[in-house]
């Protein structure tokens, strides 16, 4: 008697929707700017090709670098509360997703309707999208690849449900203060009364600061010196990893951690249409991660149209998490 039961569904797979193509020609403009200004710069979105992705996740476990384990565990403390303030049943909106672990671990208690993951990096994006999938086989999950430094416009798919933005690990730290002030007033009017989940590193000495960018096992300059691989492949440069070397200090004046690149050399580095010279000793800043103060932060929060807002910090006041709604 031929077998009657209903075939199973086939397993449900993640949908990606990608904005952003890295080989733009505005990209390529972006970085060519930075490198012709007076102070060589190149913006730290460029980082996060699939190696300096799998880098940034190295880094993540290192004994010297505390945030990422210090916003987890204040997360697990304090579950129940985030969730009774972010909202649960929401689509979670996770700005930066990387590898999706932060965000696959506030499944269990914000329960969320859909997952909608954005990053730059779209290739390590896909796998991580397809290794949560796998974990949770019903979540309706959505990936968009978007440089949402500069726009945060989410696709129809994303769907018109409650939304809670998810920013972790203190990248909010790479914008200026009033880079960061307007990025939080877009993010809140792409996502009319949406709540903000968001981690904030906070203000520590300038040892724990420094080592924090700076490990021993040199992993962070091995991130910062990859970015010169991307730029090559993005602008057409030739920039020789072995001429520069990593520097990380902390600027107690403008309360920011800093990243350069430092010519060990006399370089020429040529690309398409143009060239530059960088003295030995000549610096290419990459990064700036600010570090806040709770009540200057929550300044931000309320100058960026958030009235509302709910925190939670580690027992060494070291980093915090923070809930606001507009």
């Amino acid at each position: 008697m031929p077998d009657s039961a209903t075939p199973a569904a086939p397993p449900r797979q993640p949908r990606l929707i990608q904005l952003h193509s890295e080989n733009g020609a505005l990209s390529g403009a972006e970085i060519a700017a930075g490198l012709l200004a007076a102070q060589a710069t190149i913006a730290p979105k460029y980082f996060y090709d699939a190696l300096g992705s799998r880098l940034f996740d190295a880094i993540t476990e290192l004994a010297e670098y505390t945030p990422t384990r210090t916003e987890a565990a204040i997360l697990a403390a304090h579950a129940d509360d985030i969730a009774a303030a972010a909202g649960s049943g929401r689509t979670l909106v996770d700005l930066g997703a990387g590898n999706c672990e932060k965000a696959g671990r506030l499944f269990p208690t914000l329960q969320p309707r859909r997952y909608v993951a954005v990053d730059i990096s779209v290739e390590h994006l896909r796998n991580a999208l397809r290794c949560l999938q796998r974990e949770h086989p019903q979540m309706d999950i959505v990936g968009v690849g978007q440089d949402f430094s500069q726009v945060l416009t989410l696709p129809p798919e994303v769907g018109d449900s409650p939304r809670t933005l998810f920013y972790p690990g203190s990248s909010i730290g790479n914008f200026m203060p009033d880079e960061a002030a307007a990025f939080l007033r877009r993010a809140r009017a792409g996502s009319p009364g949406a709540n903000l989940l968001i981690g904030v590193d906070l203000v520590k000495a300038r040892a724990t600061l420094e080592a924090a960018y700076d490990d021993t096992l040199g992993v962070t300059a091995a991130f910062n010196l990859n970015l010169l691989r991307h730029v090559n492949r993005l602008l057409g440069s030739d920039f020789d990893v072995r001429d520069w070397r990593h520097v990380a200090l902390f600027n107690e004046g403008a309360s920011r951690v800093e990243m350069h690149l430092e010519a060990r050399r006399d370089v020429n580095v040529h690309w398409p249409g143009a060239e530059r010279r960088f003295l030995a000793g000549e610096r290419i800043h990459t990064e700036n991660s600010y570090k806040y103060r709770i009540d200057a932060f929550d300044a931000l929060l309320r100058a960026a149209g958030f009235t509302q807002t709910t925190r939670w910090s580690d027992e060494h006041g070291s980093f915090a998490v923070f809930v606001a709604a507009a």
